[in-house]
């Protein structure tokens, strides 16, 4: 099965794994000091975040309406039975 990421969705996908980095980065060289935790605000902005990206992604897919989603080249014919083309169904 293929997975064709839009540019809008390899951009979050990208902003997503560099938050996650700099996220791991700072938390393993932050000092130990008797305080609130400041990961909380982290946590909560990357679940946040992770809500975004998934409703963008969950948004551009087609629904799957009888089981598997197929889609593929179908020959395009005029009226009178030329072929003109290809087009993309998903049936």
């Amino acid at each position: 099965m293929e997975f064709h990421m839009s540019i809008k969705t390899k951009i979050a996908a990208a902003a997503l794994a560099a938050l996650a980095v700099t996220g791991s980065i700072v938390s393993t060289t932050s000092s130990a000091e008797a305080k609130q935790p400041g990961w909380v605000w982290g946590v909560g902005a990357g679940i946040a975040t992770a809500a975004v990206v998934g409703s963008a992604i969950a948004a551009s897919n087609d629904p799957y309406y009888y089981g598997y989603h197929r889609c593929g080249w179908v020959a395009q014919y005029n009226a009178f039975g030329q072929y003109v083309g290809r087009v993309r169904s998903c049936y």
